[in-house]
């Protein structure tokens, strides 16, 4: 596996921005994009306990992906407990597409949308939150989004990998999911995962990251911490593309793990070695 250093910049101009990387569809690091944000110094632990502590949450841990009844099933506690947990150190809770501005839209008043690309969906800001050591499986976004993702107050790893590299990471079918350990890779079990070639980034308080669409990502938290999704979409094909992604998740591979259970699972795990095995 070969990770090489993404790009940071600053005072990037929407021009640039296109030229540079929205056209070619690469990932870059934003390191000013919200530094007018009135969140970047507002938002902490303490802030959300104490304003919005009550609010109940959905979190997933490392048994989301298990198949079986409780497959890609949520646990709701109140949103003050779950950060109460992870301030006490290492926890795989993590909560994520949590759009805590249907419940609390003035806090739409600590950041502004980006005007660096057009297409922002304005009705879907998502918050991410994990405790140090969590993480977020390889996957790719499942609308095919133009991720622009802002993070606060500590230290987040991210790998990508373009979705070109999807053999060698063993994708497996009707999923946009992956089974590789990029944290402690097996190249025994996964051994076409050595000819893998990606970009790895550690996002610090303020950063903003673009993942572009189709884009792979494994997202670790170094420390406990929670980030700002905004996503975008400017492209008819990837429209397209990504409700064929939600038709093939929500009717075959949902409705295929009610009826198969872990034999549905173990058959996509078989294909996508053989799909690695040809590469």
């Amino acid at each position: 596996m070969i990770l090489k250093p993404i790009d940071r910049r600053e005072n990037l101009s929407r021009e640039e921005f296109k030229a540079e990387y929205l056209d070619k569809n690469l990932p870059v690091i934003i390191t000013d994009l919200s530094k007018d944000w009135p969140g970047l110094h507002k938002w902490t632990f303490d802030f959300f306990k104490e304003k919005y502590g009550h609010l109940m949450v959905p979190l997933v841990d490392k048994s989301f992906h298990v198949p079986g009844r409780n497959y890609m099933k949520h646990r709701n506690i109140p949103f003050r407990e779950y950060i109460e947990a992870i301030e006490k150190g290492p926890t795989d809770l993590r909560l994520f597409l949590f759009n805590i501005f249907d419940q609390a839209p003035e806090l739409r008043n600590d950041f502004t949308w980006p005007t660096i690309m057009d297409g922002f969906i304005k009705s879907l800001p998502f918050m991410f939150y994990g405790g140090q050591g969590s993480v977020t499986p390889m996957h790719f976004d499942i609308d095919c989004p133009s991720n622009f993702l802002t993070h606060f107050h500590s230290r987040k790893k991210v790998i990508l990998f373009d979705h070109s590299q999807s053999r060698y990471l063993y994708h497996q079918p009707f999923t946009v999911q992956s089974e590789v350990d990029i944290h402690n890779p097996d190249y025994d079990r996964f051994p076409a995962l050595r000819k893998a070639e990606g970009i790895e980034a550690m996002l610090y308080h303020g950063d903003t990251i673009f993942i572009p669409p189709h884009w792979w990502h494994y997202i670790e938290y170094v420390d406990s911490g929670f980030s700002l999704a905004l996503r975008a979409h400017n492209s008819f094909p990837n429209k397209i593309k990504a409700i064929m992604n939600l038709i093939q998740h929500s009717l075959i591979d949902k409705g295929m793990n009610k009826v198969w259970g872990n034999n549905w699972k173990e058959w996509k795990i078989k294909t996508a070695f053989r799909r690695a095995e040809k590469v």
